[in-house]
C-alpha cells in the first residue's frame, strides 16, 4: 500500500471509529509507530484529524452540536442496558444517597433498579423523576431550575444553588465525552455549570457512558479525570484507552 492509500484508509477508520490509537494503525497497516506518526501530521495538517495521546480523533469532533434526548435513547441502546445493569453493583447499601445526572444512560440505571431498593435519590432529569416518584421506597428530590428541552434536564441558578448544600454516597455521571487531555465534556454551559456541581457532591463517582464517546472532546470540560473513580462502559473500548483510563486511577468496567 502507497503512503497516500494508506493515509486515506487512516482518515476513514478514524471518521468510523472516533479514536483510533497510533498502536492500532501500525498494527493493522503493517507500518512502524513512526510511520503512523508522520501519517498523522500529514492528515493533521489537512484538517482531516485532531492527533490526541497516543492516537487521532476526527477534526470535527470538538463539537457543540447536541442530539436530542429522543435521538439518543435510541443510540446504542443495548450497549446502554449493559452499562446500566452493570452499574447498578455500585449502588450503595439500602439508606443510603444517590444522584443521578440527566442523560439516557443514568436513566437505564433507574429502569434497572430493584422495585424494593431504599434510597434517597436527587436528580436534574424531569424523565427520571416521573419515574422515581412511583417508587414508594424512594426518597425523591428534584433539583429546580429551567428545563433544557433538548436534554429534560433542569440547568441554572436554582439548582446550582441546591447542589452546593448536597452530599451523596454515589453520583451516576454520564457524558457527551471522554479523553485524557479534556476530560469529561458537553456542549452547553449551563449544563456543564450543574454536571462540576454534581462532581462535587459525592464520595464516589461513577461515570457512564459507551465507548463511542471515549476519545471525543466536546466544547467544555466539566470535570478532569482525577475526580472519577469508576468508568461503566462497553466492550468495544481501544485497549490503548482502556490502559490510560487505568493508569489515571480509574476502575474501568467493560460489559
Amino acid at each position: 500500500m502507497y503512503a497516500e492509500e494508506r493515509q486515506q484508509a487512516i482518515a476513514a477508520l478514524v471518521a468510523a471509529r472516533g479514536r483510533v490509537s497510533v498502536a492500532v494503525l501500525a498494527d493493522r497497516y503493517g507500518v512502524t509507530t513512526e510511520t503512523v506518526r508522520r501519517d498523522l501530521a500529514h492528515l493533521e495538517r489537512l484538517g482531516l484529524v485532531r492527533r490526541g495521546h497516543g492516537g487521532a480523533i476526527p477534526a470535527a469532533s470538538l463539537s457543540v452540536a447536541e442530539p436530542a434526548l429522543s435521538e439518543r435513547e435510541h443510540t446504542r441502546a443495548e450497549h446502554k442496558d449493559r452499562i446500566a445493569a452493570a452499574a447498578t453493583s455500585f449502588l450503595p447499601p439500602s439508606g443510603g444517597s444517590v444522584l443521578f445526572d440527566a442523560g439516557t444512560t443514568t436513566g437505564r440505571i433507574v429502569g434497572a433498579l430493584p422495585p424494593e431498593v431504599d434510597l434517597t435519590v436527587v436528580t436534574n432529569s424531569v424523565p427520571i423523576a416521573a419515574r422515581l416518584a412511583a417508587m414508594s421506597t424512594v426518597q425523591l428530590h428534584l433539583l429546580g431550575g429551567r428545563v433544557r428541552g433538548v436534554t429534560q434536564a433542569a440547568v441554572g441558578a436554582e439548582a446550582l444553588a441546591t447542589l452546593s448544600t448536597v452530599h451523596v454516597d454515589v453520583a451516576f455521571i454520564g457524558t457527551n465525552a471522554l479523553s485524557i487531555d479534556h476530560g469529561l465534556s458537553t456542549p452547553d454551559a449551563d449544563e456543564a455549570a450543574v454536571k462540576r456541581a454534581m462532581v462535587r457532591t459525592a464520595d464516589r463517582v461513577v461515570v457512564v457512558a459507551d465507548s463511542s464517546k471515549v476519545g471525543r472532546r466536546n466544547l467544555l470540560s466539566f470535570a478532569s479525570l482525577e475526580p472519577i473513580d469508576v468508568l461503566v462502559t462497553d466492550t468495544d473500548l481501544d485497549d490503548t484507552d482502556r490502559r490510560q483510563l487505568i493508569e489515571h486511577g480509574i476502575e474501568v468496567v467493560t460489559t
